[in-house]
């Protein structure tokens, strides 16, 4: 453990990583020198904050409660729990604890609101990305990040007059002063179990950003992301909307009764997907965001890596990746959006289930002619749907795939879970799959 020099910090920042360093660059141009504390030995992120900051003190290894209960400020990284023994300790002697997203939203507090808020289990970056685009077509001074690519606070860098921010349930435990010109909360399914004691805990949170906003936009085919108190809202949905709602309507969206555009003119795979693209329009019309700029996006917009996306078609098999659905809602989504597809859907899933329940993805299953599965999990997967079959590694699931799919077929990896069993992270599990269909082929 690297010592500090002995004496008090006024601000800690706990936790080091991409987010812990852009709080210590916020502070420092504050004129704050902080401590921070990782209990990792080397923490990633520790070369560079040595290089840019000499003067900053890490402490690596552990969290030392004897500076923590002086400071009067903690500026916790969200991937450590607010139930850790030393955090508890410190909040008992009632010292702030909070999160770079409340650092961010207290730095514009004194704006007009600026802020596109985007939250749920599954969908966010895409729908995030969405409307970061939609504001670029539009000729906005946008920028776009939180949870995703650039930490909130490096945002701030910026000219942006408008800032679109993807939050996960960690950050907004955290944050209680966003002022929003609309949020979403997307949809709610088991995710981070290992961390929420129940869904509804899990839930709570994320319905936390419902209070920073002047304008809720909630999913009405997900009666667990409606809010649970009045408040000025929205919603999108598949079905018929009515006054003022997003939906779907003989096969094109509208917006109350106006007609936006045919669904077959949108580029995205899936129904979950349509309605990932309803929440970017409402979010989008809701900053004043032209109608010819959401179109635009929308047809153009093919999606993002590991999310639904056909990474090959050969001999008429289409080859897609959804490696990014880690939980079981993203799964039993991109089989639902699916659903309407005239061919089998081969599907390979497992790994580290984070401590789900997998029983939801039963009947999603149904649509499924033959399910593979691999890693830790994999064998829960497998006893939920006869004659599945377990393999050991993804080049096997990609060989036994190709056996059994025919032309007009999808061979579907869609996990329901996380990746570190087997990979460094989703996007490597998701490069392997490509990888292994681009050797069966000969690419």
């Amino acid at each position: 453990m690297t010592m500090p020099l002995a004496h008090t910090y006024s601000h800690i920042v706990l936790g080091l990583g991409a987010t812990g360093l852009s709080v210590v660059r916020y502070l420092v141009r504050q004129g704050i020198e902080p401590l921070v504390m990782d209990s990792r030995r080397e923490p990633p992120g520790a070369d560079k904050l040595r290089q840019e900051f000499a003067n900053v003190p890490l402490m690596s290894g552990g969290f030392d409660c004897r500076y923590l209960v002086q400071a009067k400020q903690i500026v916790i990284s969200p991937g450590i729990a607010m139930d850790t023994p030393e955090v508890q300790a410190a909040l008992d002697m009632g010292i702030e604890v909070i999160g770079d997203i409340e650092l961010f939203a207290r730095a514009i507090a004194d704006k007009p609101p600026c802020v596109l808020a985007i939250t749920g289990s599954n969908g966010k970056s895409t729908v995030t990305t969405l409307v970061g685009e939609m504001a670029r077509a539009d000729g906005k001074r946008v920028a776009v990040g939180g949870n995703i690519g650039i930490p909130a606070l490096e945002l701030l860098e910026s000219d942006a007059e408008l800032f679109v921010l993807e939050l996960s349930s960690f950050q907004l435990e955290t944050t209680h002063s966003l002022n929003c010109i609309a949020a979403t909360c997307l949809n709610i399914s088991e995710d981070h179990m290992d961390r929420y004691s129940d869904l509804e805990s899990y839930r709570r949170a994320k319905l936390h950003l419902y209070d920073q906003t002047r304008l809720c936009i909630f999913n009405r085919d997900d009666s667990l992301s409606i809010p649970t108190e009045p408040h000025n809202q929205n919603s999108f949905g598949l079905g018929i909307p009515k006054v003022d709602e997003w939906g779907i309507a003989d096969g094109k969206i509208y917006h109350g009764a106006t007609e936006i555009m045919p669904l077959l003119h949108v580029a995205l795979i899936g129904s979950h997907n349509h309605a990932n693209l309803m929440a970017a329009m409402a979010l989008a019309d809701a900053a004043g965001i032209s109608r010819p700029a959401m179109v635009k996006v929308a047809r153009e917009f093919t999606g993002l890596a590991h999310r639904c996306e056909a990474v090959a078609s050969h001999e008429g098999i289409t080859w897609v990746n959804d490696s990014k659905a880690t939980n079981v809602g993203a799964t039993v989504a991109a089989l639902h959006g699916l659903s309407g597809h005239l061919g089998e859907i081969i599907l390979i899933a497992g790994g580290d289930g984070k401590g789900a329940d997998f029983e939801p993805l039963r009947e999603a299953l149904h649509g499924v002619s033959q399910l593979i599965t691999l890693g830790r999990d994999g064998h829960k997967i497998a006893a939920l749907k006869e004659g599945a079959i377990e393999v050991a590694n993804m080049a096997e699931a990609v060989a036994k795939a190709a056996t059994l799919a025919g032309s007009g077929d999808i061979v579907l990896l869609s996990p329901a879970c996380a990746s570190l069993d087997m990979y460094s992270n989703f996007m490597a599990r998701g490069d392997d799959f490509r990888h292994q269909v681009e050797l069966l082929y000969g690419n």
